[in-house]
């Protein structure tokens, strides 16, 4: 149980810019992660298993990528509770990211914008990074299950986007439980074009091949996800259900940030350009989630992310066909303490 209530930091944390606090907690985890102080953060993991795509989720409340990009602090993570983490995105080669300032808090909405852009210290250290996690190293029985989220670099052009997704397929191929495809940042510039049916079906179908001849190489078949953006209409989710299914994806993650403005509009730091996550993302989230269920059928894995800062904002993406959820945006406006509350209500609904 951890021994700090957020409510202590929070002052503290929110007097500082966004992307300067979000270092300095990811630098203080990094630092106390498998010491005694640790006991800060941690919480009694819920034990809530299922399993999806071939894996055991311990509980059904994750970590959304985005946080923890090169997985530095995979361990200390993971000590709040998660059933499951995802780090990332990683692109092949180190990118500095957009120009600052590029994160931005609207704490009347519950909310965030960033336009940081895949700033990431490549494909190498990443993977360094996660061998060098305790919960990764042989004999240990850690629960959690880690995803690693990939990418494209800025500079590559979307025409030979496919090349960074298989090269940074290969290089975590082996260390991942599962990975995840981002196709839907708004911050790359293009990116979201991968959505559409012509490109979405090239790369899925680059993909599945690649993933068979890496399955034979390292005798396991490591499940993909594809996390999609919010800003899709229905016929565009229709389209994206059915490439998934036909090139044999394991899952989606529903969603990514939205750059609608509608929710916030008139608040400070409104109109950055961005992505917006938390509070206001939530009904956008769970409509994607719902008609993706109605594409996809009634077993398909179903991530949801986006707008979780309450254990009922996470039982309400179940609700929408969820199989599992994740968080983000809430941790920073809540806490720690949300992850057990949202497990521990996902599992008393059942």
């Amino acid at each position: 149980m951890s021994l700090v209530p957020y409510a202590l930091a929070r002052p503290f944390l929110f007097g500082l810019d966004p992307e300067v606090a979000h270092e300095f907690t990811l630098n203080a985890l990094a630092r106390t992660q498998g010491t005694p102080l640790s006991w800060a953060y941690c919480n009694n993991r819920v034990d809530d298993p299922i399993e999806l795509a071939g894996l055991k989720f311990p509980n059904r409340v994750g970590l959304a990528a985005g946080l923890d990009k090169n997985a530095h602090c995979i361990d200390g993570l993971g000590a709040m509770g998660f059933g499951f983490v995802e780090v990332g995105t990683v692109t092949p080669k180190p990118q500095a990211g957009n120009p600052k300032p590029r994160m931005f808090r609207l704490p009347q909405a519950n909310a965030l914008i960033n336009r940081l852009g895949f700033n990431n210290d490549g494909l190498d250290a990443f993977l360094a990074n996660v061998q060098r996690a305790a919960c990764r190293q042989p004999g240990q029985r850690s629960a959690m299950l880690l995803g690693l989220n990939i990418g494209k670099n800025a500079a590559t052009p979307i025409e030979a986007a496919i090349d960074d997704y298989l090269i940074c397929l290969e290089g975590v191929y082996p260390h991942a439980d599962y990975i995840t495809v981002n196709i839907s940042s708004p911050n790359t510039k293009n990116l979201r074009e991968l959505q559409s049916d012509a490109a979405l079906d090239a790369l899925l179908g680059a993909i599945a091949a690649h993933r068979e001849t890496l399955a034979k190489k390292h005798a396991k078949r490591t499940p993909i996800f594809v996390k999609i953006a919010p800003d899709l209409t229905p016929e565009q989710v229709a389209v994206i259900a059915a490439t998934l299914l036909r090139h044999g994806m394991d899952g989606v993650v529903a969603t990514n940030t939205t750059l609608s403005r509608e929710a916030v509009a008139g608040l400070p730091h409104a109109e950055e350009a961005g992505g917006l996550s938390g509070a206001p993302v939530l009904t956008m989230s769970n409509r994607i989630i719902s008609q993706l269920r109605d594409g996809l059928g009634k077993c398909f894995p179903i991530i949801g992310v986006g707008g979780i800062l309450s254990a009922q904002d996470a039982l309400s993406k179940i609700k929408a066909g969820a199989d599992v959820v994740q968080i983000y945006t809430g941790l920073i406006y809540r806490g720690p303490e949300l992850v057990k509350q949202a497990a521990l209500a996902i599992k008393n609904s059942g």
